[in-house]
């Protein structure tokens, strides 16, 4: 069918969050889902239930198990840093060649892949290559995540802005509620609705996603 990438304004946005419930949501509606973390910083092998990749392979239904997290994650730095600083403390350069391939080759015609970054849009994976970087060699919809915190609709037009100079619109802007947002979601999402042509959808906290953004990604 499709691949997405899900990437963020920053991080600690709610990817993730926002990555297994259209899982899970896609799931019960009887479609055939797949999902990376390619790359993962902050990992501990001790902890990796909770994780970023073991949360995507329980809400995928695969046991946590050493292949099945090589598998969804084959680059894991235990550092809680950008990948490349992370992965320059570990004298272990993330391969951007193989980076690219498993990227390429998780599309399939008959399912909907969803490929998480790590960190924010402008990330580095590298010393001179980033998320964006990746997200313009793989040819992926983008999937874009945002918070409502304060200072968010100019972190989220920035953000547009770096995807529309590669000539990439968000196919989707979700707004993943922040803990602490100074008006309602629904205003935020007005207001970023005047600059951009994208759906805007708001994933409240602790709710699954909105029938209208599950609807969006099979259309």
């Amino acid at each position: 069918m499709t691949t997405f990438f899900v990437t963020a304004t920053g991080t600690e946005i709610g990817k993730t969050y926002v990555t297994c419930g259209l899982i899970a949501g896609l799931r019960r509606r009887g479609a055939s889902v797949a999902a990376l973390k390619p790359v993962i910083s902050g990992f501990d092998p001790r902890d990796a239930a909770t994780s970023d990749t073991g949360l995507i392979l329980k809400a995928l239904g695969k046991q946590l198990n050493e292949q099945n997290v090589a598998e969804i994650s084959p680059w894991r730095f235990h550092a809680p840093l950008s990948p490349d600083m992370a992965a320059e403390r570990e004298d272990r350069p993330i391969n951007l060649d193989a980076l690219l391939a498993i990227c390429a080759g998780a599309d399939h015609p008959d399912r909907i892949t969803f490929i998480e970054g790590a960190g924010g849009i402008m990330s580095p994976l590298s010393p001179r290559f980033t998320n964006l970087d990746l997200i313009d060699a793989i040819d992926a919809h983008v999937l874009l995540v945002a918070g409502t915190y304060l200072g968010t609709i100019s972190h989220t037009l920035t953000a547009c802005e770096a995807l529309k100079a590669r000539g990439r619109d968000p196919w989707t802007i979700i707004l993943s509620e922040s803990t602490q947002s100074p008006v309602p979601p629904a205003e935020t999402a007005r207001t970023l609705a005047r600059f951009s042509d994208a759906p805007i959808i708001v994933v409240s906290r602790g709710s699954e996603p909105p029938s209208e953004l599950l609807s969006l990604l099979v259309r």
